[in-house]
């Protein structure tokens, strides 16, 4: 097999160091961890320097499972109709096994956002259930935060194109690998000091929420005037963390949010959009939510509005918020002007909500919680868990106190 992705312009020096990062401050690898990795087949560089660095790190075994554009769409235009209602569930059987076995999680960002796009909207989503559902054991370890895990990117050169789509392929792919570095903080002489720089900075954030303990968030702008309860006895997190492991991780890299668990009953309002989601290799644009009691009850979007509606229609849970997280407008990611099409980035650039499970770290105790208490104190329950940007710098956000005082949070989409 020919790597045709070496080609691309990417620094390498750079590349080793969001290798580095990805194992020491992303995942925290402990010597004799194994590790499971999932790629695209364009990611090829960025996997193999990883794997270096995690057996240096002392890894017992890593193993990586690759995704290829081509053999996708050969499903779509191919398979028998049946097909779409399948998902390899002993593949994903075997990642639930590794997890309860101390494994840990490395996931490597960079398909084609609109690889999808012009596939048959039913198709898609029956295959996304399917995948949702044969997923959902090994996805609870991660949601649950049992493990220690993190997800990093690499440029796709078509992922490139679409961000850049008025330079040639070559200098979009080293413009795109700029931006990834820039935003993972390895653009600089020490990345790890860096990070740990960032990490205290989010934890006083963290910190100054927890120790206000509000009721509900209260979010004004343009086409937004959303009430969102917090759960009863909610936390919040940001930057690294230990996992119930033990082992502490930054689980996204980049990050620049502090995040909770909204109580799934308690969402009152409507809310807009303010950036584009890509989601499966589907662009969706400009939605708008009108939310009772925590349902979702209006869904509408410019673009894409068919899929985003058979996504919400997974479960019960999906047309209700799992997290609720802020990001200031003056985030490194939103300054760089990059719409870059893909969650990991574009949900560090605003406020940002999520349709779906909730994180059980995102309460008091809630390692030892029970998925009943989970619920009983508010925390949500879904097959998916899909972030989309509602913050900007014209949003205004309110923190409403146990005993029903405002407290400015965000200014202008800045921290008050």
């Amino acid at each position: 097999m020919s790597d045709s992705s070496s080609k691309a312009p990417v620094n390498p020096e750079k590349l080793d160091k969001l290798a580095q990062v990805a194992v020491h401050t992303g995942l925290g690898l402990e010597p004799g961890q194994d590790l499971l990795i999932t790629a695209p087949l364009t990611a090829l560089p960025l996997v193999r320097k990883i794997t270096e660095h995690a057996y240096k790190a002392g890894a017992g075994i890593v193993t990586t499972f690759y995704s290829d554009e081509e053999a996708t769409l050969a499903r779509y235009r191919n398979a028998p109709d049946d097909s779409f209602d399948k998902a390899a569930n002993w593949l994903y059987d075997g990642m639930a096994k590794a997890f309860e076995n101390n494994t840990a999680r490395l996931a490597i960002a960079g398909d084609n956002p609109m690889m999808l796009a012009n596939e048959d909207p039913e198709k898609v989503s029956r295959a996304n259930r399917a995948t949702s559902k044969a997923y959902k054991p090994a996805l609870k370890k991660i949601s649950g935060f049992e493990i220690n895990w993190n997800i990093v990117s690499y440029p796709n050169p078509k992922w490139a194109a679409l961000v850049f789509p008025d330079l040639p392929e070559d200098q979009a792919v080293e413009k795109l690998a700029d931006a990834i570095f820039a935003a993972s903080r390895v653009d600089q002489p020490d990345p790890v000091a860096a990070w740990a720089e960032h990490n205290a900075n989010l934890h006083a954030r963290r910190d100054w929420l927890n120790e206000m303990n509000f009721a509900a968030l209260h979010f004004t702008g343009p086409g937004t005037d959303l009430t969102v309860g917090l759960a009863d006895g909610h936390k919040w997190a940001g930057g690294a963390s230990p996992a119930k492991n033990g082992i502490t991780c930054n689980p996204n890299i980049p990050t620049e949010e502090v995040f909770t668990t909204p109580h799934a009953h308690k969402v009152n309002g409507k809310v807009r959009s303010t950036k584009p989601l890509s989601y499966q290799g589907t662009l969706i644009e400009n939605i708008e939510m009108i939310f009772k009691d925590g349902v979702a009850v209006e869904v509408t979007a410019t673009k894409g509005n068919d899929v985003w509606n058979k996504v919400l229609d997974t479960d019960e849970g999906a047309r209700r918020i799992g997290e609720v997280a802020l990001v200031p407008h003056s985030s490194p990611i939103s300054q760089s002007g990059v719409l870059f099409y893909n969650t990991l980035f574009d949900e560090n650039a605003a406020c940002h909500i999520a349709m779906g499970q909730c994180y059980s770290e995102c309460f008091v105790g809630g390692d030892k919680m029970s998925e009943e208490e989970v619920t009983e104190r508010g925390g949500n329950s879904s097959l998916i868990h899909i972030d989309w940007m509602i913050g900007s710098g014209a949003i205004d956000i309110d923190g409403i106190t146990q005993d029903g005082e405002r407290v400015p949070v965000f200014r202008k989409g800045e921290w008050a």
